[in-house]
């Protein structure tokens, strides 16, 4: 396989000159000349050439083009028994490989030089340096055999290239994956001035690997060494990726001073901010497009596609985790006991480490689980999850001759976990902070006599200082006569303490031994060995480097598709803690912080559902309206509110009194005057039914609760509880012409049944519809919203739960956004202000009406609001019953029956029984689909 970067440095040199060409022209290739005898060579020393120049090392034979970037043959060398032609198509398939292979030695070398700060990169440029070693050593190998004295083999340049085909067709892969997985801006530009962010490195190479391994695997025969060298690079690749999701998902914690993860933190938001959920933690944005030289582009996402789908819940639960963080730190009290029935009948247990195992990180599970399922073929997801800590069930499948690979990886990795916890017969620490005396553990314990000598506590008294020179320094001369003859410093004079200081010292150096034994002590190792095999058995410790030397070494019975192995190895584990963290969540939501209790209260307010929370506030406000007083100066109100929170038997919903707050919105006080100035004036009253809308209830949500009911919930909130508002002024303006006909009963006035007829129908649909309200709004929203709860199994499923009652409740009572809603409320609001009206013409005719004139002008009233009346109802019944809304929203038939008192005012079939005049069906506008 060749590609334009490398296909034609290969070439074997030939001299080209005048006299060359002439004498290949007259003789067909063959030299018809003795050539020199200083460029002849034989078959020992071209193989002898190759291998090294295969190692990267030129030769008296080969040399490297540092201009061109390929190896060159020295020109003009040839071979007794061969000709020019034979010698070049036996020499360049070793010269394209050793360019190849020089080429990923120089891309290591660069990476050196900048990958500090692309952690994906180096790990890649780590993962290839291994691939490269293994593919050089077989050189080094067939050297080795060159060297040998009396092997009995001679190696030729045939043999050779059979012995190396892998070889070099491991080159050109390894080579041609680097120059298409790394964007192309890293290779066109110096090693100090690489400026490419480090989020469109990772995604770039990994998503690069895990496509080309998606298509190699379905290529049997010769292509099983390419699967193997990119499921090598990959998952070498992949590890510090792992990393970073380890310490998000288990510790809450963003470990990522590169930025290479898809989101990122935004510094501004607090965690005990309202929009820390929303806007803490944000996906990083598309990244700019970019070709790189093997002619791939930017995938245009920040996430490796293999993680897409569970980017959102991969956010979720590092979020929720400091969540849970946070509270425990601000010490909450814990109290599962709830007022609304929904209770948190999870085990409040101590919270257990949700690791696997107790202790194996994310990557370390993902490696196991790749070697049981490429290995041995075993989802050992299940196994992982039900083995205990104390390794008994892994020592007894390997007695039992289940010596399967992944086991004996598990069983170290656990062994040598709990030997770091336990090390030592005199000390019970944790030797994490120095894991030099977890490598020297077998020496320590074989010389526990040199412990007193390592130990700090022999080094803990310090000999004393003269620090006469340096108090002059500081003080000075005359300075140091006023402080009265003291010389040098306490210590000098031994520590003098009493025994009370000193029983503390010797604490504080015990706790320093426990912290830190044997600080001085280092272990020796090989130089060439690598870093993660001297620190064994930390977080993320060799089980790395072993994994990836037995996939180096492994035979493969077949390929496996990626996807599998990203679904099998690692989202299961991925999801398995993002559902531990929902429940932990929710466990919390549930129990200590009541999140029902405040939703409840919430109800309580805005949806009017208390009995007398605002009943007195609301009296005085209507009663204010009715007189025309004013009403709307914000200090007064809030006294008002208070005075009724105060008085209310509901008043120990809140936690305090002044969490609920009022004001009222001063913007577009022009035009709701202009509004209102055009509806009729009768006596005092000279307020619209949306005089209301005016008012804002603020409540204060506690943390973290207010993530869920935050500032655009209680917006929704408003919008509801202002139609609702209109609602009860109506139904408290037409209970008290109620009660003004029961008190004048003995006096019937004129047109006595055409008015008690219209007050019945306004009485009628206005306590139908508040009916209507409490039963759909108050109850069934609120019993769907309690058994979506139960069912919500993270912070974010529980804020979509939330956001569907709000939308819900916001549709109930035709407040929502939407065409149809906006055209059901409009008419609404007609009837609403009808009733207003009817109030109107009442208190006239009953406060002094007694004027011919008067009496006519309230009769034309009452005749225009009886004709209203009857035009907005049909409009509303055919509008509400037509079968396409009635099918797509099922609480409108429960409003039509309710309206319709028992079929008055159309038939079950759906034919209007009461017929309006449809002109002013026209005006007030036809629903889409209807006739008049």
């Amino acid at each position: 396989m060749t590609y334009p970067l490398v296909q034609e440095v290969h070439k074997f040199d030939v001299a080209d000159s005048f006299i060359t060409k002439l004498k290949l022209s007259i003789s067909n290739g063959l030299p018809n000349s003795i050539p020199l005898s200083s460029l002849k060579t034989d078959e020992h020393d071209l193989v002898r050439g190759i291998v090294q120049m295969l190692q990267g090392l030129p030769n008296t034979l080969f040399h490297w083009d540092v201009e061109l970037q390929c190896f060159h043959a020295r020109p003009g060398i040839y071979a007794s028994h061969l000709s020019q032609t034979s010698l070049k198509r036996l020499v360049n398939p070793f010269l394209l490989a050793s360019s190849c292979l020089k080429r990923v030695e120089i891309f290591i070398a660069k990476v050196q030089c900048v990958g500090q700060r692309y952690p994906t990169l180096c790990a890649f440029a780590n993962s290839v340096d291994s691939w490269l070693k293994r593919l050089r050593s077989n050189a080094i190998k067939e050297e080795e055999l060159l060297l040998k004295p009396d092997n009995g083999k001679t190696t030729t340049l045939l043999g050779l290239i059979n012995s190396l085909s892998r070889v070099c067709a491991g080159a050109e892969h390894l080579c041609q994956t680097i120059y298409e997985a790394v964007p192309g801006v890293f290779f066109n530009s110096g090693t100090t001035t690489v400026t490419i962010l480090a989020s469109e490195v990772a995604v770039h190479i990994l998503n690069h690997l895990f496509n080309k391994l998606s298509d190699v695997c379905l290529v049997q025969g010769c292509q099983g060494n390419l699967y193997q060298m990119l499921l090598f690079l990959f998952v070498g690749t992949l590890l510090p990726y792992l990393q970073g999701l380890d310490s998000w998902l288990y510790d809450g914690i963003l470990n990522d001073p590169f930025e290479e993860m898809f989101f990122y933190g935004n510094s501004s938001v607090t965690i005990d901010q309202p929009s820390f959920w929303e806007t803490s933690y944000l996906l990083r944005s598309k990244p700019r497009s970019s070709v790189s030289q093997g002619g791939s582009t930017f995938s245009g996402t920040t996430c490796p596609q293999f993680l897409a789908t569970m980017s959102k819940a991969i956010m979720s639960a590092g979020k929720s985790l400091q969540l849970v963080h946070h509270a425990r730190d601000q010490s909450f009290v814990t109290s599962c006991t709830s007022k609304t029935g929904i209770t948190c009948n999870r085990q409040d247990n101590k919270s257990k480490s949700a690791r696997i195992m107790g202790i194996l990180t994310l990557a370390e599970v993902f490696l196991i689980s790749l070697v049981g399922l490429s290995n041995d073929r075993d989802h050992i997801f299940e196994n992982l999850i039900k083995y205990p800590i104390d390794n008994q069930s892994l020592e007894m499948d390997n007695e039992e001759g289940n010596s399967k690979a992944w086991l004996i990886f598990l069983s170290d990795a656990i062994e040598g976990r709990n030997k770091n916890r336990s090390f030592g017969s005199g000390f019970d620490s944790f030797y994490a902070c120095n894991p030099a005396v977890t490598v020297c553990g077998e020496m320590l314990e074989k010389n526990k006599s040199s412990w007193e000598e390592l130990n700090i506590s022999g080094s803990f008294y310090l000999p004393p200082l003269n620090d006469d020179i340096l108090r002059k320094a500081v003080f000075g001369e005359t300075h140091l006569d006023e402080i009265g003859g003291i010389e040098g410093t306490d210590y000098r004079f031994g520590f003098r303490l009493g025994e009370v200081e000193r029983l503390r010292l010797e604490e504080d150096k015990r706790a320093l031994e426990s912290l830190c034994s044997f600080p001085t002590i280092l272990p020796s190792f090989p130089e060439t060995k690598p870093l993660s095999d001297i620190l064994p058995f930390q977080k993320d410790s060799t089980l790395s480097s072993r994994v990836l030397k037995f996939i180096q070494s492994m035979k493969l019975k077949e390929s496996i598709d990626p996807a599998i192995i990203i679904q099998e190895c690692l989202n299961v584990y991925i999801k398995r803690q993002v559902d531990h963290v929902g429940k932990s969540i929710l466990h919390k939501l549930m129990g200590e912080w009541r999140l029902m209790d405040e939703l409840f209260l919430l109800r309580s307010i805005y949806l009017l559902g208390s009995g007398d929370l605002l009943q007195q506030f609301l009296v005085v406000i209507f009663n204010r309206l009715d007189k025309g007083d004013s009403w709307d100066d914000d200090f007064e109100l809030n006294t008002i509110l208070q005075d009724s929170i105060r008085n209310s038997a509901d008043r120990t919903l809140l936690s305090a009194p002044d969490s609920l707050t009022i004001s009222v919105l001063k913007e577009n006080a022009t035009a709701e005057t202009m509004k209102e100035s055009t509806q009729p004036n009768f006596g005092n009253h000279n307020l619209g039914i949306d005089t209301l809308d005016k008012l804002c209830f603020s409540y204060k949500v506690s943390w973290p609760l207010d993530l869920i009911a935050n500032v655009e919930a209680l917006k929704k909130y408003n919008q509801v509880m202002g139609f609702l508002l209109k609602v009860k002024r109506a139904k408290f303006l037409l209970d008290k012409t109620r009660k003004w006909r029961w008190k004048d009963r003995d006096c019937t006035p004129q047109n006595y049944k055409k008015h008690l007829l219209i007050e019945q129908k306004l009485l009628h649909f206005v306590d139908s519809f508040h009916q209507y309200v409490m039963d759909r709004v108050y109850h069934s929203a609120w019993t769907e919203l309690c058994s979506g709860m139960e069912l919500a199994g993270s912070l974010d499923e529980v804020i979509d739960v939330h956001e569907t009652y709000l939308s819900s409740i916001q549709r109930q009572c035709f407040v929502a956004s939407d065409k149809l809603w906006a055209l059901v409320a409009s008419r609404v609001k007609t009837v609403l202000g009808l009733a207003l009206d009817f109030y109107n013409v009442k208190q006239t005719l009953r406060t002094g009406g007694t004027s011919p004139a008067i009496k006519a002008r309230c009769e034309t009233e009452i005749n225009r609001i009886a004709k209203q009346f009857d035009d907005c109802v049909a409009f509303l019944l055919r509008i509400l019953s037509f079968k396409l809304n009635v099918g797509h929203f099922p609480h409108l038939a429960d409003l039509v029956t309710r309206i319709n008192y028992n079929y008055f005012y159309m038939s079950d079939s759906g034919n209007l029984l009461t017929v309006p005049r449809y002109e002013s069906i026209v005006n007030l506008g036809k629903p889409p689909g209807i006739k008049a």
